[in-house]
């Protein structure tokens, strides 16, 4: 059976435009696995996930992915997960080992030690932006996934576990994203 060029054209639309990270259906995780900012483990407890933002600022495209895990080395730290402007989500390293991204900061229940319980999770966005509707769809699933998969406990910003060394993530609508994960 011959295909119609119309019909054609629209299946082509739509896998370029999911290959982009523009069709969010499913959770779809790009590996940009770095070798620093985290230590492995195993069996390591996770309760807690934590959000953040981040953008380039040593030069060249605020968001470029690859600009800010530079930025990222140079500084000796990582999150478990960055999510682009398009929705794309990039893996820096596995759910298992501990990733240095909540620094000396404390939980609501005054515990520390953060990094050793959490998931981080990083926003591509910057002081004057918001994050764009993909990335908010893509956290969320991404939030979902994780829920299912540990027993978290605690959801918090950034600003919530370091208030007086973070303001992050920035700009962004916190208790209707706490809705929708919930």
């Amino acid at each position: 059976m011959k295909s119609s060029p119309l019909k054609t054209l629209a299946i082509f639309t739509l896998l370029l435009l999911c290959s982009k990270g523009w069709c969010q259906s499913d959770l779809q995780i790009i590996d940009k696995k770095v070798n620093f900012g985290y230590h492995p483990a195993t069996n390591r407890p996770i309760t807690n996930i934590i959000i953040h933002s981040v953008f380039n600022n040593m030069g060249g495209e605020k968001y470029d992915i690859d600009l800010v895990i530079k930025q990222f080395a140079i500084y000796r730290v990582s999150s478990h997960y960055v999510i682009a402007r398009d929705g794309c989500i990039y893996r820096l390293t596995d759910e298992s080992n501990v990733a240095f991204h909540a620094g000396k900061s404390k939980l609501p229940n005054g515990k520390s030690n953060i990094n050793s319980t959490s998931i981080g999770i990083e926003i591509l966005t910057s002081f004057d932006e918001s994050p764009t509707d993909l990335q908010i769809t893509a956290l969320v699933k991404l939030v979902k996934a994780l829920k299912k998969r540990y027993p978290i406990e605690f959801i918090l910003r950034h600003s919530d576990i370091a208030p007086d060394r973070k303001t992050d993530p920035w700009n962004m609508d916190w208790e209707a994203f706490i809705k929708q994960v919930q």
